[in-house]
This record gives structure tokens, C-alpha cells and sequence, in this order.
């Protein structure tokens, strides 16, 4: 059974930065996209950004500039780094791996960007 693992959250200040992390267990091959997504108190759940299997990025417009997705498909990991974060960016943070028509959801890792 796979389950994704989520890692690198916490409390940060306006201007820090944070390293998102997320891995695979268990067998899985051929992940087509990996994303990030996040949802704020009181919002829907929102697409932040996402990468296909041959590297090719999408960014909401409110993370362009200051975030950026990467993966390693042979660890089975996608990461996302986190700069010159804002406390708008403050939500709970998903990540999403699609295999042909599955989806994969991680667990969430909570991100609060406060001074």
C-alpha cells in the first residue's frame, strides 16, 4: 500500500524559509505529476505548485518567484522550497502524487509564517 509522507513544516518567520518534503513508501512507479497543494483556515484547498515526470513547473501566481518544486524521481520524493515567506502563506500543505488515474494524498504538514 503506498502512503505519502510529509515533512518540513513549522513556525517561521515573514522573510524565512522552509524546505517541504515528500516521500513515497511502498511500491510506486511511474508518477506521472507531483504537486503541492494548501489550504488555509476557512478556505478551499488550492494548487501552489506542481511538476510533470519530464520537469516541466506550474506555479500559482502568488509563489512565483519565491517557491520552487523539484523532484527525484528515484527516491520517489518531491520537494518544495519555500522562501521569502509571507504569513498569507500560512495553511496546511499537501502533497499529491498522480499514477495514471490514481491520486495520492499526504497526510498535510502545517506551514505559519509569524513573527
Amino acid at each position: 500500500q503506498v502512503q505519502l509522507v510529509e515533512s518540513g513544516g513549522g513556525l517561521v518567520q515573514p522573510g524565512g524559509s522552509l524546505r517541504l518534503s515528500c516521500a513515497a513508501s511502498g511500491s510506486i512507479f511511474s508518477i506521472n505529476v507531483m504537486g503541492w497543494y494548501r489550504q488555509a483556515p476557512g478556505k478551499q484547498r488550492e494548487l501552489v505548485a506542481s511538476i510533470t515526470s519530464g520537469g516541466s513547473t506550474n506555479y500559482v501566481d502568488s509563489v512565483k518567484g519565491r517557491f520552487t518544486i523539484s523532484r527525484d524521481n528515484a527516491k520517489s520524493t518531491v520537494y518544495l522550497q519555500m522562501n521569502s515567506l509571507k504569513p498569507e502563506d500560512t495553511a496546511v500543505y499537501y502533497c499529491k502524487f498522480r499514477v495514471g488515474v490514481r491520486n495520492y494524498w499526504g497526510q498535510g504538514t502545517q506551514v505559519t509564517v509569524s513573527s
